[in-house]
C-alpha cells in the first residue's frame, strides 16, 4: 500500500488507519501504521474502535491519500482482514486493488519523514451523519428503538446520538467480545434472533442491527419479524424519491430485489444493475450522478455523503422516515408491498466441495429449460446464473427469479430467490438446491428464508 500511494497518489497527504473489535485488530493496525510511517507516510491512527464508514469519512474529511481498515466485516470471529479505502472515501476500485496486489513482491524500502498520530475519527463522522436527519422529529415521534451492534465497531455510536437527543432506545450486544458469542456478526437471521426477541419484549417500533464493522444494515419490525436489506433499501429509496426529491440515478447489485426497479420507474429515474460487491456500485458512483446504491448483503450508500456503505447512517434514515410518515417500520414495509406488489426473498448458503460446486455451476451455465417445477423463461449471467421462472405473480407481485452463484474464494455456493409469495420462495429454493446437489435437497448450512407477519413480510 505504501508503494502504491507513493506511485499513484500524493503521499504527502498521508493515510488514515482504523480497526474494529476483533481479536488483534488494534495490534495489527499499530503494526501497519508503523510500516506505513517507515515508508515516509504521515499516518493518523484511530484512537478507538472505529466503524468502517467513519474511517472512510476521515479520508474524505481530512483529504488524505487513502485509508486502511482492519476488519473482517461480517465474517466469523476467527477471520480478520484488510480493507483499502481510496482518496474519494470509498472502497478501492478493482483497478486500484490490482495495482496494490501488484506490489506484493516489492521490497520494503525505509524512508525518513513518517509519523503516527492518534486521532479521533468518530466525532467528525457522527457530526456529519446527524446532518442527514431531523433528530428532533425522531424524538417527538415517540418511537422506541432497539439497537444491536453485534459486538462490533458500531458500539455506542447510534446509542450516543439517541441519548444526546432524548430518543427512546436501548442497545444490546454492545460489550467488547471478539468471539462474537453464538453468532457471526452479520445482520441476517439467525444472528438477529436476540434483536427480534428484544423488539417484541420491549414493545419497540423497530430494531436496527449493524455488522462487525457497521457498514451493513439489517432491521426488525415491531412484531419481531426480520426486515431484509431489500426492504430497507426500498423504504429509503421511496422516501428519497417522494419526500426529499434528490436528483440522481439508482444502482443495485445483480442479487437485489426488483422492487427497486418499480420504484425507479414510477419516479422516472434510471436504474443500473451491476455485479455483486459494493466495489461495482462505487465504480458507478464515481462515473455517474448516482443518488443511492445498494446490495443484498445490507450495504447501502448515499453518494452525497460517501460512495460507501453505511449501516449507521441508514439506521438513522429509517428512524427519520418512520417519524416523518408517523408509522412503525412494519407498516412502512406493508405499504410498499401494497403499492408495488408482493416481493419476498430468501437465500441459502451451501458449503460444498469444490468439485460439487464446480459441477453445479457447469450444469447451470448449460442453460437448462427447467428448474424444478418451473419452466425457465430467460437466463442472465452478469454475475452467476439467474433463472427467470414461470411461477405465478398473483397479478401484482414479484417476477420469480433464482440466482445460483459460486464463491471464488471458498467452497461455498449461494442460491438467491425472489418471488410473489413466501411459499414460492421456499419451494424454488428447495428445488434449486436439489438441482445444485444433483439429487434430493440436503440440509443447508444456513438459510435466510422469508419471515412472515401480518404487518411486515420480509
Amino acid at each position: 500500500m505504501a508503494h502504491y500511494v507513493h506511485q499513484h497518489e500524493d503521499a504527502s497527504k498521508g493515510l488514515v488507519v482504523g480497526y474494529d473489535t476483533r481479536f488483534a485488530s488494534q495490534r495489527a493496525a499499530e503494526i501497519i501504521s508503523d510500516v506505513l510511517a517507515g515508508a515516509a507516510i504521515a499516518v493518523r491512527l484511530s484512537n478507538d474502535y472505529t466503524p468502517t464508514p467513519a474511517l472512510s469519512y476521515a479520508v474524505k474529511n481530512l483529504k488524505t491519500a487513502g485509508g486502511v481498515m482492519i476488519t473482517s466485516s461480517h465474517n466469523p470471529y476467527n477471520w480478520n482482514g484488510v480493507k483499502y479505502k481510496a482518496s474519494y472515501g470509498g472502497s478501492g476500485t478493482p483497478a486500484i486493488m490490482r495495482a496494490i496486489e501488484g506490489e506484493l513482491d516489492s521490497p520494503r524500502v525505509e524512508r525518513k519523514g513518517g509519523s503516527v498520530t492518534l486521532t479521533d475519527f468518530k466525532t467528525p463522522y457522527i457530526a456529519a451523519i446527524k446532518n442527514f436527519v431531523d433528530l428532533k422529529l425522531i424524538r417527538d415521534a415517540g418511537f422506541k428503538f432497539a439497537i444491536d451492534v453485534m459486538y462490533g465497531a458500531g458500539r455506542g455510536v447510534l446509542k450516543g446520538i439517541f441519548t444526546e437527543r432524548g430518543i427512546n432506545h436501548f442497545e444490546i450486544r454492545g460489550e467488547l467480545n471478539p468471539l462474537f458469542p453464538g453468532i457471526n456478526p452479520e445482520p441476517i437471521p439467525p444472528h438477529t434472533a436476540a434483536l427480534q426477541e428484544a423488539v417484541v419484549r420491549a414493545h419497540c417500533q423497530a430494531g436496527m442491527a449493524t455488522d462487525g464493522d457497521a457498514d451493513r444494515l439489517g432491521a426488525v419490525a415491531e412484531d419481531g419479524s426480520f426486515v431484509d436489506s431489500h426492504k430497507c433499501f426500498s423504504v429509503i429509496l421511496q422516501w428519497l424519491m417522494r419526500r426529499k426529491q434528490w436528483p440522481g440515478e439508482i444502482v443495485r447489485a445483480f442479487n437485489t430485489t426488483r422492487m427497486l426497479d418499480r420504484i425507479a420507474a414510477k419516479y422516472g429515474r434510471k436504474l443500473h444493475e451491476c455485479g455483486i460487491g459494493f466495489k461495482y456500485i462505487c465504480d458507478l458512483m464515481l462515473e455517474r450522478d448516482i443518488l443511492i446504491g445498494g446490495e443484498e448483503s445490507g450495504g447501502i450508500g448515499i453518494r452525497r455523503h460517501l460512495p460507501e456503505r453505511d449501516g449507521i447512517l441508514n439506521s438513522l434514515l429509517l428512524a427519520n422516515i418512520m417519524a416523518e410518515e408517523g408509522k412503525p417500520l412494519g407498516q412502512l414495509v406493508a405499504d410498499l408491498q401494497k403499492e408495488y406488489g408482493e416481493h419476498h426473498y430468501g437465500r441459502i448458503d451451501l458449503h460444498l466441495s469444490n468439485d460439487v460446486k464446480d459441477e453445479a455451476m457447469r450444469r447451470a451455465q448449460a442453460k437448462p429449460a427447467q428448474m424444478g417445477s418451473f419452466r425457465v423463461q430467460k437466463i442472465e449471467t452478469l454475475d452467476g446464473v439467474k433463472f427467470f421462472l414461470d411461477a405465478p405473480t398473483n397479478g401484482n407481485g414479484a417476477e420469480a427469479w433464482v440466482l445460483v452463484r459460486a464463491s471464488g474464494t471458498e467452497p461455498l455456493l449461494r442460491i438467491y430467490c425472489e418471488a410473489a409469495t413466501p411459499g414460492l420462495v421456499s419451494q424454488i429454493l428447495k428445488e434449486t438446491e436439489a438441482f445444485v446437489q444433483g439429487g434430493s435437497p440436503r440440509h443447508a448450512s444456513e438459510q435466510q428464508l422469508a419471515t412472515e407477519s401480518p404487518g411486515a413480510r420480509s
